[in-house]
């Protein structure tokens, strides 16, 4: 009976309704707002009690008043797009570091297992997570870090041990160059309400993220209810969207500047 039911639940995992997933990071402001909406848009046309995601999709929908604010306030400002492709490009920056720390580390080399303390306690004291908070929070952290690299002698000769002072003089650059975007924008958009679409996106993915595995649950534990349908439209706009982010990022990686691009077409 144990094997019976191992092999009905590999089954049900195996029909499991698949939604595709992207990297929601890559949307600028303007994009993500319309993907979101989107998305809602193509469910409101199936009866989501009926499917059993009432509740996910109720908290997913809260997010589209908030989500029009962001709109707004990204349409005011020619600095948006800017903008969000510096804050993503820091995130990187930084998160390489810590990767090349990590690696470091693990490779066992003895002439840098010094460094690697400091490097490690470095990280450990302005946190690993400075990519995930907000716009403000990270742009004070990484000001908070890089002080410390320039004025700790001890800091500054691990970076150089380590092979970081391309990554450190990069994120310094860009954490520079956002900050004065970010203000200039914020100067600009005094007038309107100021909000923190970092915050707001970050719960507005998890809400998603979390719609989209509700969505292929359920289509495992109701199988006799037509999940495939929106699972299709919903595919078929997701892949709209990674294929242009895709293209886009291809772009970025051979040197183009695609800040100064038009937003990806919505899919009609």
């Amino acid at each position: 009976m144990l094997i019976i039911s191992q092999f009905t639940h590999l089954i049900n995992y195996l029909m499991k309704v698949k939604i595709f997933r992207v990297s929601l990071k890559s949307f600028r402001n303007s994009e993500y707002t319309i993907f979101v909406s989107q998305c809602v848009a193509i469910f409101l046309k199936y009866n989501a009690e009926l499917l059993h995601l009432k509740k996910s999709f109720e908290r997913l929908k809260a997010f589209i008043s908030d989500l029009e604010k962001i709109k707004a306030q990204d349409l005011s400002s020619a600095y948006s797009n800017l903008i969000h492709d510096l804050d993503v490009q820091r995130d990187n920056l930084f998160n390489a570091i810590v990767n090349q720390v990590r690696n470091i580390e693990k490779s066992g080399l003895a002439s840098l297992a010094g460094h690697v303390v400091v490097l490690n306690r470095l990280l450990d004291k302005h946190g690993r997570d400075i990519a995930t908070v907000n716009y403000n929070a990270e742009t004070k952290r990484l000001n908070d870090l890089l002080a410390e690299i320039s004025t700790n002698a001890e800091v500054s000769a691990a970076i150089v041990a380590a092979n970081l002072s391309l990554f450190v003089d990069e994120l310094r650059a860009v954490n520079t160059e956002f900050n004065s975007k970010f203000m200039q924008r914020t100067e600009e958009d005094s007038a309107i309400e100021v909000i923190d679409a970092r915050a707001i996106r970050t719960e507005s993915d998890k809400a998603l993220v979390a719609f989209f595995d509700a969505f292929e649950f359920c289509s495992t534990e109701y199988d006799n209810l037509d999940y495939q349908t929106p699972a299709n439209e919903l595919n078929e706009l997701i892949s709209h969207y990674k294929t242009q982010l895709k293209a886009r990022n291809t772009r970025r990686s051979n040197g183009k500047d695609t800040t100064t691009e038009e937003a990806i077409t919505p899919k009609v």
